[in-house]
């Protein structure tokens, strides 16, 4: 088990507080602009994946989403309730359902999609192409890091 020195620990825990007080930060950042649309972040995850797709199965949609099968099946109850997505028979195997916009959800997603990334995106113009490219890959190693079991 590797040991931590004291200097080692308060950069890790630096570390550690700074991502996630960075992700809590976006999320407020994006309740923020969900609220304006009436959707809940999870509603808008679900709409913003089926957008420009033909559908897609359950469990195809709780993978792109990272919401897991039982929570999403409520989330898509609600959305069906509301008229923006609907369950379709799969031709493809008749034991599942394929998930997909209707044509009131598509209308959702193309008012709101964009605006909401632009709203988001405007947060990120004082950083360079360069510094996104590194924080992409400084992320993608920080995932790799809690992936590997220890």
């Amino acid at each position: 088990m590797q040991r931590y020195t004291s200097q080692s620990q308060r950069a890790f825990l630096k570390l550690l507080r700074t991502l996630v007080s960075t992700y809590h930060r976006l999320i407020e950042l994006d309740a923020h602009y969900l609220r304006s649309s009436g959707l809940t972040q999870t509603q808008f995850d679900i709409i913003a994946t089926l957008g420009n797709t033909e559908g897609m199965v359950m469990r195809e949609l709780s993978e792109k989403t990272l919401i897991s099968k039982g929570a999403l099946t409520g989330v898509v109850d609600r959305l069906q309730e509301k008229g923006l997505v609907q369950r379709k028979n799969n031709p493809n195997d008749r034991r599942s359902t394929i998930i997909a916009l209707t044509r009131k959800g598509d209308g959702v997603f193309v008012k709101v999609f964009p605006k909401h990334v632009e709203a988001l995106g405007n947060h990120f113009k004082t950083m360079k192409r360069s510094e996104m490219a590194e924080a992409l890959h400084s992320l993608e190693r920080l995932s790799a890091c809690l992936e590997k079991p220890h």
